[in-house]
């Protein structure tokens, strides 16, 4: 394990924190391209429904689960991301100790 490998993954977790926050605020750009189109059909689907002058909470409540699946999968990330950050840090501690622990004097 070197530096490199944990500050790849810092900026990595960094990015992802900043990803799920815009979720959270309801921003598109950290939505996949299939999120973006649902979320567009969603979209379409609640202005046909105005233009006819019906109810839009089927259209909000499938923007609404699109949004909190989008904030599942990045939370999702970010745990995954933490564990291989543990695990870099447990690996490099456990050969510093082994190396210590080798030694004759």
């Amino acid at each position: 394990m070197g530096n490199s490998d944990l500050r790849r993954l810092d900026r990595e977790i960094r990015a992802t924190t900043k990803k799920l926050e815009a979720v959270r605020r309801g921003e598109w750009w950290p939505l996949t391209s299939r999120e973006r189109l649902a979320m567009t059909r969603a979209m379409a689907s609640g202005a046909r429904s105005v233009h006819r002058g019906r109810s839009t909470t089927g259209a909000e409540d499938r923007m609404d689960s699109i949004g909190s699946a989008a904030e599942m999968r990045l939370n999702a990330e970010l745990t995954a991301l933490h564990g291989e950050r543990q695990r870099l840090i447990t690996e490099a501690a456990r050969d510093k100790a082994k190396k210590k622990s080798s030694g004759w004097f």
